[in-house]
């Protein structure tokens, strides 16, 4: 039985009266029948149909109370109290003579026609019956029940009934040459024998049990023909179905007692996965300390825009063909599983974090596409990674286990050393500089690189493989990249574009899901998150170490601004401190204000001991004090500089609670008052008690904001 196999069909073939109906109807070769309930019904039976008659319980299987050859009424009684204990109806039809033939189809074609004889001796005028069937049993492939090949013989009632009409008991001594049956049916169960006879079958008893199988709508299915002879037409000769069978046994058919084994579960397997089709969806993992969710993101909506049902795996949920299936950090091999146990994706790309890598390792032993984006120095000092070495060979691990292609990072030295411990099948670099030594000579080799190259028009991503010279798609034409100035965009749009080439996705289809793909707070949040609607524009972005927060002043210096540029900068509490004066470091002399803050978690740390850090690393970097202000909570800090901003200001946000500090931004007044949270956003919430502060209430109501526009509840990032 397969996961394709109709229940309806099972159960029109475990009722025989009506699978004998369709199959007459149909024109095929079948017995008459009749379905009673009492022995006195079973009798009358008998008389109509003509002796002699077969009795036998009508969802029966294995051969169980069967009764043939019956010729008197009391035989026709007695075995409808036989057949009665396994099944409350019993039929009754009529006496097909001939050998018992089990046809196997599977999926319309006939793959194998076995002859069984029912369980026997043969006499050598020396030993018992009883004597004899020690001798059968000898036979290595004969074992209890199904454990074997062959099923032992057992000298039991049912043999002692046959042995008695023949006037026969077990301490009998049958003549040399004579045949003694101990069953009336075939069944291997019950000790029968089976020859191979596929290569001899008649054709038209191979059709006729096609048909019989497809008119009951199975995929897989046992024909139980009885005739004279199967190398002769039913149609001239004779013969009748007997029963069809759901779930066959296939064990006749690939162990016979005698002749050519056949092999029918290839045809099982090669029905339910077709040559050439695809069994597993192709899998891309992207690791690296900043910008594995925008690229992962990216990726997943070019596959989108290929027509693909896309799985996605980040740092706020899984995503199934782009709806939230799974709230919460999932970039560990639990998410991976979540994923690849989704029967409707076509694709799966995972956004992988060295948090899971370290707990519980990848989640599947290999990926078809492996990218490092970068390793720097965040989360050092944790869980025995205390070096970015060693931070790299976590990481590494993503391109250790990929096997069609490695995307790597040229412009990072910790990346460029991943290539000696890969065995992909194909390597590509990804370089801002167009005259990488290296990815130069990598290109001239006929291997693939993804560069960026300038021309009259702007910058170009560009696409090397095998000698060929693509040129992709212009950086100011990616959303994400807000016209080719944001350039962490513009590696994390190289990337996807490595990883959709290197996946086979067609250059239009990347070229489509880059124009079409925007790091808004709906499809990338926390992740340059632009909001323009106020007279000043403001940036929200998660970053939390120092290379991302290095790269957001970058672009907020690319941006064009008439009038201030101002920052609320934090570093997550449990970073080493050099990595939060790291953070420091990176603002330092590009803002004309600075607020610092800490994230609502402390992490070990004091209440104002990170802002405070922050704060003095600046001023040692020259920004005069007047331009720093401490304001340690998040909520407060931000709503102080978005006080502070003026008309053609950029307020640059460094968040930790993205949810609720987008809607911060979205619902601030110029003028300074928040306005009021319509019903759609509001969770309802306890009244406060007349005590409570109103500072204390405000941010607990703000806290509790933490539905996106869509109303769907988004999780906090986990540093991870």
């Amino acid at each position: 039985m397969t996961g394709r196999t109709s229940h309806i069909a099972v159960e029109l073939a475990s009722d025989k009266e009506e699978t004998n109906k369709i199959l007459q109807m149909l024109g095929l070769p079948v017995p008459k029948q009749e379905l009673v309930q009492s022995a006195d019904a079973a009798a009358r039976a008998a008389r109509r149909i003509g002796y002699p008659v077969v009795v036998k319980p009508y969802n029966g299987n294995h051969g169980r109370a069967v009764a043939i050859h019956l010729t008197t009424e009391d035989a026709v009684r007695a075995a409808f109290t036989a057949a009665q204990e396994v099944s409350r109806s019993v039929l009754v039809e009529s006496f097909i003579t001939g050998e018992d033939h089990r046809l196997l189809v599977v999926n319309g074609v006939l793959v194998a026609a076995t002859r069984r004889t029912p369980g026997h001796v043969v006499g050598d005028g020396k030993h018992s019956i009883a004597q004899l069937i020690d001798l059968v049993n000898q036979d290595p492939r004969r074992g209890i029940g199904h454990e074997k090949v062959l099923t032992r013989l057992d000298l039991d009632a049912q043999a002692e009934r046959l042995l008695e009409k023949l006037g026969y008991t077990g301490a009998s001594i049958p003549k040399a040459g004579e045949v003694v049956y101990l069953r009336s049916t075939a069944n291997l169960s019950t000790g029968g024998t089976a020859t191979d006879v596929t290569d001899v079958i008649h054709p038209d008893n191979a059709e006729m049990a096609v048909r019989a199988i497809q008119a009951i709508g199975l995929d897989v299915g046992g024909v139980d023909f009885l005739c004279a002879d199967i190398t002769e037409s039913y149609k001239k000769h004779g013969g009748a179905i007997c029963e069809v069978n759901a779930a066959p046994g296939f064990r006749m058919h690939s162990a016979p007692s005698e002749g050519k084994p056949r092999d029918v579960a290839g045809p099982v397997i090669d029905m339910l996965f077709p040559l050439g089709t695809p069994t597993v969806v192709p899998i891309a993992a992207i690791t690296g300390t900043n910008g594995k969710t925008t690229t992962s993101r990216m990726l997943a909506h070019i596959c989108k825009m290929g027509g693909m049902t896309p799985g996605l795996t980040t740092t706020d949920g899984v995503y199934i063909d782009g709806q939230r299936t799974v709230e919460g950090d999932m970039t560990g091999p639990v998410a991976t599983r979540t994923v690849l146990s989704d029967p409707s994706i076509d694709v799966a790309v995972l956004e992988i974090a060295r948090g899971g890598l370290l707990r519980a390792g990848m989640g599947t032993r290999y990926v078809d596409v492996g990218a490092v984006l970068n390793v720097r120095s965040d989360h050092l000092g944790l869980k025995g990674i205390d070096t970015l070495d060693e931070l790299a060979e976590v990481k590494r691990t993503i391109v250790e286990v990929a096997r069609d292609t490695a995307v790597l990072n040229a412009d990072d030295p910790l990346c460029l050393k991943m290539a000696a411990y890969t065995d992909a099948k194909h390597l590509c670099y990804v370089t801002l500089d167009p005259a990488h030594v290296l990815v130069r000579e990598h290109i001239r080799a006929g291997g693939r690189a993804v560069s960026l190259e300038t021309g009259v028009n702007g910058q170009m991503i560009t696409i090397y493989d095998k000698g060929a010279h693509i040129p992709l798609l212009w950086t100011h034409l990616i959303p994400a990249t807000m016209e080719g100035r944001a350039m962490h965009n513009v590696n994390n749009a190289m990337f996807a574009a490595a990883m959709a080439f290197s996946m086979g996705l067609k250059l239009e289809t990347i070229r489509q899901g880059l124009r079409t793909f925007d790091t808004t707070f709906f499809q990338a949040p926390g992740r340059t998150n632009v909001f323009n609607e106020h007279p000043f524009k403001v940036i929200l972005d998660y970053g939390h170490n120092a290379h991302a927060v290095d790269a957001m002043a970058q672009l907020a210096e690319r941006l064009d601004v008439n009038g201030r540029r101002l920052v609320v900068v934090a570093g997550p509490g449990d970073r080493r401190d050099e990595d939060i004066r790291e953070i420091a470091r990176a603002v330092a002399g590009r803002f004309d204000h600075y607020i610092c803050r800490r994230d609502d978690s402390l992490r070990g740390r004091d209440g104002d001991e990170v802002p405070g850090m922050i704060a003095a690393t600046l001023k040692e970097c020259g920004v005069p004090a007047a331009k720093i202000e401490i304001i340690p909570d998040e909520q407060q800090a931000v709503d102080a500089a978005l006080r502070m901003a003026r008309a053609g200001d950029l307020l640059l946000v460094f968040g930790d609670e993205i949810v609720r500090t987008w809607k911060q931004i979205i619902h601030f007044h110029p003028e300074g008052a928040a306005k009021p949270v319509t019903a759609e956003h509001a969770i309802p919430r306890p009244a406060p008690s007349p005590s409570e502060p109103t500072a204390e209430l405000v941010q607990r109501e703000l806290g509790s904001l933490v539905r996106d526009e869509r109303g769907v509840r988004l999780a906090r990032e986990s540093d991870d």
